[in-house]
């Protein structure tokens, strides 16, 4: 098979703190070694847990804007641009594969840390055109896995679609020092829990996860940070391999999961 023919992988990016996006560790040497395995994406489509909306939006700009939407960082993160440009053409073809949903070109948004944090070491040229796909807020988990399968023929046009969130996110629990603290077990037994659903390929319980206990209740406090993993899983095909490029908990109570399928 030609190089450049393959399907393209879909990935679930554990983004967590923003200050990632600076640092070398074991989450961006992750990221960047995604970026020097994969097949060269022609564009990149993110669905990320900080554009979370009423509606459905994509971006539409030439050239997006590097959005640092957080505070009480250090100057130097609120000074980092990733210049990366836009396909309007990619959003006008993925408003047609999502009709008949109504779906916005977005001129205002741009790339939130969501997608910038990430994409600075996967594709550090900023070379990659991306646009994001906003995440409806007035709709159920089962609405977003729904429109999600709409984008599959994108995967066979060289189009990497990657969702930015957390799998466990309770920033309440989260500890902002610098020490190392030991994971919380209700998020490591909830992180497991997923892991084993996901292996299996058994998408209703992850679709539903309130029904999934209080582990998953503590894990998932909002829904912004889960839904884009269910746009990823919607997204896999019959026999497809699944694996978790990057591990780890931050801060005892941040999954830095990612979750790459093909």
């Amino acid at each position: 098979m030609m190089h450049g023919m393959s399907v393209m992988p879909v990935i679930f990016f554990g983004h967590g703190n923003p200050m990632n996006a600076l640092s070398q560790n074991s989450y961006s040497e992750g990221w960047r070694r995604i970026g020097k395995t994969i097949p060269r994406p022609r564009a990149v489509l993110a669905i990320s847990a900080h554009w979370y909306v009423r509606g459905t939006a994509v971006t539409a700009m030439e050239k997006p804007r590097t959005i640092h939407d957080f505070g009480g960082f250090p100057r130097a993160l609120f000074e980092v641009q990733y210049p990366a440009p836009g396909d309007p053409g990619l959003a006008v073809q993925i408003r047609d594969l999502l009709k008949p949903l109504s779906v916005d070109l977005d001129q205002s948004w741009g790339l939130d840390h969501g997608a910038w944090s990430v994409l600075i070491h996967t594709f550090p040229d900023a070379d990659v055109p991306i646009i994001e796909l906003s995440i409806d807020k007035t709709k159920p988990p089962a609405f977003h896995y729904e429109i999600a399968k709409r984008l599959a023929p994108l995967r066979d046009e060289q189009i990497l679609v990657i969702g930015s969130g957390n799998l466990v996110h309770n920033l309440h629990a989260y500890a902002w020092g610098r020490h190392t603290v030991e994971p919380f077990d209700w998020a490591l037994r909830f992180e497991e829990q997923v892991r084993g659903l996901l292996l299996s390929g058994d998408d209703a319980p992850l679709i539903n996860y309130e029904m999934l206990g209080p582990d998953a209740a503590l894990s998932i406090p909002t829904p912004d940070h889960y839904l884009p993993l269910l746009y990823v899983m919607a997204l896999r095909r019959e026999g497809e391999p699944l694996s978790f490029p990057v591990v780890g908990i931050d801060g005892g109570s941040i999954s830095m999961l990612t979750v790459k399928i093909g």
